[in-house]
């Protein structure tokens, strides 16, 4: 079976959608002929072997609007497509649809489709039409939640084609991420300690930072930590906020630090929150790492994947984007029950062990790569 995915980008890039492409690539890199065809951020492409996986890195001229301006990936795509029994795309990427397009390529095709285009609406009156064309012409559409589905306008006119299919840990991430808890768990007195709230994420206007520093200033219990852990171009606004709140010497904003200590950090909190505002946030992979680690969620009721990872009154506590009042009130609540805490935990732990494991995810999607041959 000769398997080509096609995406922006590709590791070391750290990103949601670069790590989902990687786990793919490298999970079913021995029961599949797989290769990657991407772009560079900037700079010459080349042709690698990266983890054991033959990736091939268009040459770019740079990022503009989210998307690099590469003219060498459509002559790659039409070259490496010749071969491919399914190209497995990942959208959106304007360029890979156009690719397509002009490659001639007739073989099976599969759409993993991510998140919405929310803020370029400019662009995306130009890119709809090509965008529908090739959502009509692709043979099975991924998603990874339900809320995917449900709140997105464009998929709704391709339910029959389109199947669900999580994202997911390996198996040494929830075998780390348990000895982590068994050590709390050892570690943990019977003395009163402050809560400590976690965020991870890009200091970016959909993450909701700001609405979260806003919930954490207005919290009664005034004991709470609050730490940040990534950099972006709300960093100085977000300190700024907090010297204004009075709540500068309760907030950490480490920045982006190296992947070890961000696991550290997930294991030493009391709860995780996932703030996000818009629904360029699709699904929230830190979710599943932080409840791997046993900790309570609290995320946002976006039309997205968001809300269907952690769930409500089970391994977390569900509020409305933009909720001041509601966020705070939810982290008021988790600070001061560490009876609830403890429940949520429990079951956060379990619902990543009955549904976030990589190897039954990689069993599904090598499943749909043979329904789709068969067809």
């Amino acid at each position: 079976m000769r398997i080509l995915q096609v995406s922006k980008l590709y590791p070391p890039t750290i990103g949601g959608v670069e790590r989902i492409v990687q786990q793919i690539a490298e999970g079913l890199n021995d029961k599949t002929d797989m290769q990657v065809l991407v772009c560079q951020e900037k700079g010459k492409g080349c042709d690698e072997v990266y983890e054991g996986v033959k990736v091939h890195r268009s040459g770019s001229l740079g990022v503009f609007l989210s998307m690099p301006l590469s003219f060498s990936f459509m002559h790659n795509l039409r070259k490496l497509s010749k071969d491919a029994d399914i190209i497995h795309f990942h959208m959106p990427f304007p360029l890979g649809d156009l690719a397509y397009f002009l490659s001639g390529y007739k073989g099976k095709v599969i759409i993993w489709w991510h998140m919405e285009i929310v803020r370029q609406k400019k662009a995306m009156a130009i890119y709809r039409p090509m965008m529908m064309k090739f959502l009509e012409r692709a043979d099975l559409i991924m998603v990874a939640t339900e809320g995917h589905v449900k709140g997105s306008e464009v998929l709704q006119q391709f339910k029959d084609k389109i199947v669900a299919i999580p994202f997911g840990l390996d198996d040494a991430f929830l075998e780390k991420s348990l000895v982590a808890i068994e050590k709390e768990k050892v570690a943990a007195t019977a003395a009163t300690t402050a809560t400590n709230f976690l965020f991870i994420g890009r200091l970016v206007y959909y993450k909701g930072c700001d609405v979260l520093l806003e919930a954490f200033a207005k919290m009664a219990n005034k004991e709470a930590h609050l730490t940040l852990v990534g950099g972006g171009p709300m960093k100085e606004e977000l300190e700024t906020m907090a010297k204004t709140y009075g709540i500068e010497d309760r907030i950490h904003m480490l920045g982006s630090i190296p992947y070890n200590d961000l696991l550290q950090q997930i294991a030493e909190c009391d709860v995780f929150v996932l703030p996000s505002s818009e629904r360029t946030e699709a699904f929230g992979i830190v979710q599943i790492e932080a409840m791997a680690y046993g900790k309570p969620v609290i995320n946002t009721n976006l039309p997205t994947g968001v809300p269907y990872v952690s769930l409500h009154e089970k391994t977390g506590l569900t509020v409305e984007p933009k909720d001041v009042k509601g966020l705070s009130d939810a982290m008021d609540r988790l600070a001061n029950d560490a009876d609830l805490r403890e429940k949520f935990s429990i079951s956060a732990r379990k619902r990543v062990e009955d549904e976030y494991k990589l190897s039954s995810v990689l069993d599904r999607i090598y499943a749909q790569y043979e329904k789709v041959l068969e067809k």
